[in-house]
């Protein structure tokens, strides 16, 4: 959550207060549930998107600051979306307003995202920077990792704080893919190579629970599909790296805590769930809060005078435990709801790629949430997490285990089971025939082609390298360089050529 952290907070900063008060919260939360206070109106969508800046060379440019400058929207009512850091000095995040996705509303997303993109683009021009929707920096390399690659923003220097202290030792990045890379950081840098894409579901509260078990059940079709993330610190890694390198880049468990099984900030999960309050409580149970008390509202009393309670404090420390299906509850024009955040998947590389990763997301949530039998009655949970690390690994060349296919390649299982699935789910949601089969034709196109970002970064390296003879790093540059543009151009990446 974007939201800053003041110097009022701090002031107050307070851990048995604070966590007093998350209990305070998830009571306010459960009365507001039994009571059916949260909003059932038809199920609105949002997304979140986060970009990073690259100096004309190719390295990462730490200039949010100005790019965001040239950016401002304070004020605008009626703007498109709002602009604001994120944790690397390289990173910006857009936030669009939330909408229904019936008709055209897809559409509409991706004519929204290519003039916001555009806008952007314009901005770094300003700045002197390029724009790269993209899931791991592939620029980024450990000579950049010092304290002044994170983000001015104050909040963002607490984090990293809080986080060093409660882990009580350097971060250490150990990852094995087809290359490999160890090493050891002082902050959280390392983190803020990872940007992404976050779509969001506004569901009733009695439907929560077979939501966010749909979408965790399908994360791993998501990221075989949509990986974009091979490269970190100059290596090849998994096809999205993103998702060993946030469980690793935001590790507060000190050794004893990782050797007795204690859970990573960076989470899957560990079973099904019936109801959102069982996620609020397993934050609370497992996580230790990390931001500073924010608020002096008191939910009770809020609850009792009939008001409805911001719960910042559960907000808060919600939004440091970094679920890949996340559970949100806020508030909208004063009435409160819950929603799902879908994290699982890389930026980019386009806006008609985003969408189309989009559109197999509601398209496969909504289907299997409202399915007469749910997949969480067919799929072990277990191997649900194990479905999302083999994408995380091997991307669309990925096996996935699904009920009554047994083992199978995710892009055959894309198309022939998911796809229709995801159809049937956009046209639950009202989405037209138009929009389903344009974005769920470029996954279809991926599969078919075995293309997603993360192979086409890996094959336009391989040429700089082989071909053009090119070092590393600059085959690195040079591919960034060419994303860059071709993400500005717009086809999506399975027309790309390398």
């Amino acid at each position: 959550m974007g939201d800053e952290v003041t110097g009022a907070a701090l002031k107050h900063w307070d851990h048995p207060a604070y966590s007093a008060r998350l209990q305070s919260g998830r009571a306010a939360l459960a009365q507001l549930l039994t009571e059916s206070r949260l909003d059932r109106d038809r199920p609105m969508t949002g997304l979140e998107l986060e970009l990073d800046l690259v100096e004309p060379g190719g390295d990462p440019a730490f200039a949010n600051d100005a790019v965001l400058e040239h950016l401002r929207t304070d004020g605008e009512e009626d703007a498109l979306y709002s602009a604001q850091h994120e944790l690397g000095a390289f990173n910006i995040e857009l936030n669009l307003p939330p909408r229904l996705l019936d008709g055209a509303g897809i559409s509409w997303y991706e004519s929204d995202l290519a003039a916001i993109l555009a806008e952007v683009r314009e901005a770094g021009d300003k700045a002197g920077v390029h724009i790269c929707p993209i899931g791991t920096m592939p620029t980024l390399f450990t000579d950049h990792m010092g304290v002044e690659a994170l983000s001015r923003a104050k909040r963002y220097r607490i984090l990293n704080e809080e986080i060093m202290s409660q882990r009580g030792e350097d971060l250490r990045i150990d990852i094995e893919g087809a290359e490999s890379v160890d090493y050891t950081s002082p902050t959280i840098a390392p983190e803020s190579a990872n940007t992404s894409v976050q779509f969001h579901l506004q569901v009733a509260p009695e439907d929560f629970a077979r939501y966010w078990n749909a979408a965790q059940a399908v994360a791993g079709a998501q990221v075989a599909t949509g990986a974009n993330s091979p490269y970190l610190f100059g290596r090849q890694l998994w096809a999205e790296t993103r998702v060993i390198l946030f469980e690793q880049g935001t590790d507060t468990r000190r050794a004893n805590q990782r050797a007795e099984g204690a859970r990573p900030r960076a989470w899957f999960g560990e079973r099904w769930v019936d109801s959102v309050l069982d996620l609020f409580d397993e934050n609370y149970r497992h996580f230790a809060p990390l931001l500073p008390l924010c608020d002096e509202e008191d939910p009770a009393a809020v609850m009792a005078a009939g008001g409805v309670p911001g719960l910042t404090e559960l907000r808060y420390h919600n939004g440091t435990v970094y679920r890949w299906n996340r559970p949100v509850y806020d508030v909208q024009g004063g009435r409160p709801h819950v929603r799902v955040e879908n994290r699982v998947l890389a930026a980019g590389p386009t806006a008609v790629d985003i969408c189309a990763n989009m559109a197999l997301f509601y398209g496969l949530v909504a289907h299997y949430a409202n399915a007469d039998e749910p997949l969480s009655a067919r799929l072990e949970f277990a191997q649900a997490a194990a479905n999302f690390r083999a994408a995380a690994r091997h991307g669309i060349h990925a096996d996935q285990v699904w009920p009554g296919r047994g083992l199978v390649p995710a892009r055959r299982l894309v198309l022939d089971e998911l796809l229709p699935a995801a159809a049937e789910g956009l046209a639950a949601l009202g989405v037209g025939g138009r929009d389903a089969d344009r974005y769920l034709g470029v996954v279809e196109a991926r599969c078919r082609r075995g293309v997603n970002g993360a192979t086409w970064q890996v094959a336009r390296v391989q040429v700089a390298e082989h071909r053009q003879r090119m070092e590393r790093r600059d085959a690195l540059r040079a591919m960034v360089l060419d994303y860059a543009a071709r993400s500005a151009d717009g086809r999506p990446v399975h027309e790309w050529e390398v």
